[in-house]
C-alpha cells in the first residue's frame, strides 16, 4: 500500500530504538521513548496552509528529527509510521 501525504504533511519511519542503556540495562518496550530521529517516506505537495504558502523542505530518503510525541501514530502492512506537519520537522541531520 502506497501513502500519499496531502499539504503540508510529512510521512516518517521512526529508526530502531535502543535496546540498552549504555551501562546495558535492558530497557522493556514501556520504558522506551518514542523516538526522535526518523526517516522521510512521503512528502506532500506543500500549497497554502492557513492562508500562508508553505514550501516542502524535506524530501525522500531523508534523515530528520521531528518533534517530541507530534504527529499521528499508523501501522500499514506490520510496519508502523507517523504523518506529521511540515512545521513539527525540527532539522535535518546530515
Amino acid at each position: 500500500m502506497n501513502i500519499k501525504p496531502l499539504a503540508d504533511n510529512v510521512v516518517i519511519k521512526a529508526t530502531q530504538v535502543e535496546e540498552t542503556t549504555k551501562s546495558g540495562i535492558v530497557l522493556t518496550s514501556a520504558s522506551k521513548e518514542k523516538p526522535q530521529i526518523a526517516q522521510v517516506v512521503a512528502v506532500g505537495p506543500g500549497g497554502i496552509v492557513d492562508g500562508k504558502e508553505v514550501g516542502m523542505s524535506v524530501k525522500v530518503g531523508d534523515k530528520v528529527i521531528a518533534a517530541k510525541y507530534s504527529g499521528t501514530d499508523i501501522k500499514i502492512d506490520d510496519e508502523e509510521y507517523t504523518i506529521l506537519h511540515m512545521a513539527d520537522i525540527l532539522a535535518i541531520v546530515e
